[in-house]
């Protein structure tokens, strides 16, 4: 039945059931007896569960043919969302307050990474991860709104760079911050 599904594009319906019945069809495989048994009802329930998910999906999708299908995440917030009593704006709020998270790390650790391993105590390297470290410490809300500050100036500077370097040579304007004797 879960390949019949897979075939027919049924898989659709409800992305995160469907590679749960997988997984657990697969695992179960590997059971025999009490263990066995309470996986296949699990099994049973799942699939019962996910028939009706293929026919809602059947019946939306003859409604909303001409519709725009929602991708792949916005199924997995609905899921979410229906899964509990959270609404799609906490679940989002929540999403992107781990995402902040994880990204401040995975920048702290690139910081790290670039300190030089015989770094002096006034290398610039060493100065900006010492200086989040700390931040991190003190409060760590904080340095994830300060790193996504960064980020935004970054992305600013990157999508106007070209054009604020032609602006500073039409002006004259040399490295050291002077005009050009005409």
């Amino acid at each position: 039945m879960i390949d019949a599904w897979r075939a027919s594009g049924d898989d659709r319906a409800n992305p995160v059931r469907f590679h749960l019945i997988d997984a657990l069809e697969r695992r179960a495989s590997s059971y025999e007896g009490e263990a066995r048994r309470r996986l296949d009802e699990r099994l049973a329930q799942l699939l019962d569960a996910y028939r009706c998910d293929v026919e809602h999906f059947a019946a939306t999708c003859e409604e909303d043919k001409d519709a725009e299908q929602p991708g792949p995440l916005a199924m997995l917030v609905d899921d979410f969302a229906k899964a509990s009593s959270i609404s799609h704006a906490e679940l989002l709020d929540y999403f992107r307050a781990v995402w902040s998270k994880v990204s401040a790390e995975k920048q702290l650790r690139d910081s790290y990474a670039q300190v030089p391993k015989n770094a002096g105590p006034l290398n610039s390297s060493s100065l900006v991860h010492r200086s989040l470290s700390f931040m991190r410490e003190i409060s760590p809300e904080y340095l994830q709104h300060f790193l996504a500050y960064i980020d935004a100036l970054s992305w600013m500077e990157a999508m106007s760079g070209p054009v604020a370097n032609v602006a500073k040579e039409a002006a004259g304007v040399k490295k050291g911050g002077r005009r050009k004797k005409g």
